[in-house]
């Protein structure tokens, strides 16, 4: 065989697109997007089912979280341990997730962005409510498993999760040409639109948004743009608008302070640290003069960020400003896509609620069935035993005269009586009508004699009798639509009642926030710039006294008006413009700062070769020449 049949020819661009495609799809089912039945991606499922099979129960000690780590990575998620410990963490982390499912026990990062200590020093375990809800009946075929990424291990394509975590803890991931971004909601309140739903598979998202108001962040504050939510919800997609809480405070001598007690989910970690910036530069620029000092006082109890102010400051334009320019108001993006039978889907509100509920009743449906299928199981073993207890003097005598148990089990499942010894005739005539079935036999030849005392016989009708019971109760709710329903939410409301908790956000529709900045007083000045390129502005008064040794020390020296723009030419035949604004305007010996700093132009790749005020240029005719004489 030639080596050149072993190559496959093929167009180049063919194989790009289908690997491309491959790689893609690969990102989006199996690590970005969250499963919109269990709303977990694979490493948080993995993590979780992982630490259910270690047996680190909510009830147990922690275990460190390396143990959990290594043993995910080693059998079922092939990937980094950074990723999987930063999954753990996550779901450990109250100000991220609307229900903890982890148990954290150490140092697991704070709001404000601290990142968690390694996991060598950290522990974790399951909470109730995750083993309650996530994971229960494991043991009962009630979802499928498929092999590892090495098929030496199953796991599970999916959790049993009781509750629509997909709405309850959001999701947030980015794939390959997709993201989600789902924000977080209340417990009780889903639970109640789950509820409705299920009474009314007709009902808007209108009629579910009475019972799910919107988004419940864990970090509280405000959601201010109401009116758009029923759209959002929709479709799936929009912009929510956020805003921190700003409570006033008196002090003492009629002075006033802002605190800041909650703040908007966006701003969760480096956040934080930008919006004090943010504030310290609106003071140095002078866009206010009414806060004199900032100080950050959050601790475990809580965010405290507090603002001192000046007396009789303008504390309405004050808010508004903060608004404006920080991020005490921002916007978080809903996207709410998730993977629905197998591919990526966006989905409103309803949708999400109907994959829910449809799941829900795939798993009752399955539970029950393992479990009636063990009833009847056990409904065919007791009636054997009752059945043998009417005729126990018969069974003892077949198995003194049989020589061998298959004999026996022959005997009392086919009523063959050739290899046995009777005492008489009438007993070989009543052993021959002896009909068990395989199971009855199994457990008649297993039974021990004290089964034979009278309380041990009426201990056995009555677990008979509880077994009928059973599987009345059972069949029922397979066979009844009504019965698995309120099984479902009956199991709802037992969540709600146990885990529910009071919304944090509120809603509301506010007014946009409109900040007027103080008009800055239009005067003529000076700009000086030396021939290293140091800038600043000075007035012309100050000029004026000082013009000799202005113009001796400075290359460009331009009169312009300071609400106005300058223009920077330089050799490679671009024009750069700077706001005088931006200049430092101050003393006649101030330094200024480079020109670099605060334009495009870049004194390392070329030079200035004029400088003049915009205002002059509307009114001047301007003629260019290059060195080779092209003008």
């Amino acid at each position: 065989m030639s080596s050149e049949s072993q190559i496959i020819r093929t167009e180049y661009s063919d194989v790009m697109r289908k690997s491309y495609i491959d790689y893609a799809m690969s990102v989006i089912i199996s690590r970005a997007l969250p499963d919109v039945r269990d709303g977990l991606k694979p490493v948080q499922r993995r993590t979780l089912y992982d630490m259910y099979e270690l047996g680190i129960r909510y009830d147990k000690p922690y275990r460190k979280c390396a143990r959990i780590v290594g043993d995910t990575m080693g059998k079922y998620h092939p990937h980094g341990d950074s990723s999987i410990y930063e999954a753990l963490v996550v779901m450990a982390q109250d100000f991220k997730k609307g229900m903890v499912l982890v148990d954290g026990h150490g140092n697991f990062g704070s709001i404000e962005g601290d990142g968690a200590a390694a996991m060598r020093y950290t522990e974790a375990r399951l909470t109730k409510f995750t083993q309650e809800a996530y994971l229960a009946d494991l043991d009962k075929d009630i979802i499928d498993f498929g092999p590892n990424f090495d098929e030496t291990e199953k796991e599970p394509l999916v959790l049993p999760v009781r509750v629509p975590n997909l709405l309850v803890n959001g999701a947030e991931g980015i794939a390959v040409g997709m993201a989600t971004s789902i924000p977080t909601h209340n417990l009780g309140e889903v639970i109640d639109a789950v509820k409705a739903y299920m009474k009314n598979d007709a009902i808007t998202t209108k009629q579910l948004m009475k019972y799910m108001k919107g988004p419940d962040f864990p970090t509280g504050g405000i959601v201010v743009n109401k009116d758009e939510l029923l759209n959002i919800y929709e479709s799936g997609q929009g912009k929510i608008k956020l805003r921190g809480k700003v409570e006033v405070e008196e002090r003492k001598g009629g002075k006033k302070q802002l605190v800041i007690t909650e703040i908007p989910y966006t701003m969760i970690g480096a956040g934080i640290g930008k919006f004090l910036n943010d504030v310290c530069s609106l003071v140095e620029t002078k866009k206010t003069t009414d806060i004199v000092d900032i100080s950050n006082q959050s601790s475990k109890e809580g965010i405290r960020i507090v603002l001192e102010l000046k007396k009789n400051a303008d504390i309405e334009n004050l808010k508004n400003m903060l608004y404006k320019k920080t991020r005490l108001e921002d916007t978080f993006g809903v996207n709410m896509l998730a993977v629905a039978n197998g591919r990526p889907e966006t989905l409103g509100l309803k949708a999400i609620i109907e994959h829910h509920v449809d799941f829900q009743f795939e798993l009752t449906t399955r539970k029950y069935k393992t479990l009636l299928a063990k009833e009847e199981e056990k409904k065919e073993v007791q009636e054997g035993l009752i059945k043998a207890c009417d005729v126990i003097d018969l069974i003892i005598e077949i198995l003194r005269g049989s020589k061998s148990v298959k004999d026996a089990r022959a005997c009392l499942t086919q009523g063959i009586t050739e290899n046995i010894n009777f005492k008489s005739s009438i007993s070989k005539k009543m052993a021959a009508l002896l009909r068990f079935t395989d199971r009855q036999a199994t457990a008649i030849l297993e039974m021990r004699l004290y089964k034979l005392i009278g309380l041990e016989i009426e201990a056995l009708q009555k677990e008979h009798e509880t077994t009928l019971k059973n599987i009345a109760r059972y069949e029922d709710i397979l066979n009844n639509y009504d019965s698995m329903a309120a099984l479902i939410m009956e199991e709802l409301d037992a969540y709600k009642k146990e885990y529910g908790r009071k919304r944090r956000t509120a809603i509301e529709n506010a007014q946009a926030a409109v900040f007027e900045e103080n008009k800055i007083e239009e005067q003529e000045v000076v700009l000086l710039m030396d021939r290293f390129g140091y800038a600043k502005t000075v007035d012309a008064g100050v000029y004026e006294r000082n013009k000799e040794a202005a113009d001796s020390e400075n290359k460009y020296v331009v009169h312009c008006m300071n609400t106005g723009k300058i223009c920077l030419f330089t050799d490679t035949g671009k024009m750069h413009q700077v706001k005088v604004l931006d200049l430092p305007y101050g003393r006649f010996r101030d330094k200024g700062v480079p020109i670099d700093n605060i334009s495009n132009y870049s004194s390392s790749e070329e030079q200035i070769v004029m400088v003049c005020d915009m205002e002059q240029m509307r009114f001047a005719n301007f003629l260019s020449a290059t060195k080779k004489g092209m003008i």
